[in-house]
């Protein structure tokens, strides 16, 4: 059997310091393959040196745009069932005090509940089990529904 490294929640606190985004709550969901970050204005734009350069906004509440040039882009099945146009990057986020490397996508979440979504590649490339008995209290979800 395996020996995980973590259990995780149904959702978890999680930071991403150089977004400025502390202490959210994300949803773990182990139906989505990759994660996604809430961003507004996110665009593609070509720099005066002719490199490709993606610039967002993370986070309705932060006013600050972010510029990275390492990303990829990629098609994806979102929610509704249609195909639309992804960035992805590599980003640190903090959970449970432990600071870790994930593969995110960029989102307009913003009829979602949760701005950050944790998928199952983040979850199986960390060898984390999740519990969907813990952290109850924290699930939106559940109290819209209820």
């Amino acid at each position: 059997m395996n020996e995980y490294k973590d259990i995780f929640g149904i959702c978890e606190r999680v930071s991403m310091p150089e977004f400025g985004i502390f202490d959210v709550v994300a949803k773990v969901d182990t139906g989505a393959y990759s994660g996604a970050l809430h961003c507004s204005k996110i665009e593609e734009i070509t720099n005066e040196n002719g490199k490709k350069i993606l610039r967002f906004t993370p986070s309705d509440n932060h006013a600050q745009a972010v510029e990275s040039g390492k990303f990829v882009s990629s098609y994806v099945r979102s929610s509704t069932g249609h195909r639309v146009k992804r960035y992805l990057f590599d980003a640190d986020i903090v959970i449970k005090g432990i600071s870790y490397k994930i593969r995110i996508g960029l989102s307009d979440r913003s009829d979602m509940n949760y701005e950050i979504l944790i998928g199952r590649r983040f979850l199986v490339e960390n060898n984390i089990l999740v519990d969907s008995r813990i952290n109850q209290e924290l699930d939106i979800d559940k109290e819209k529904k209820s």
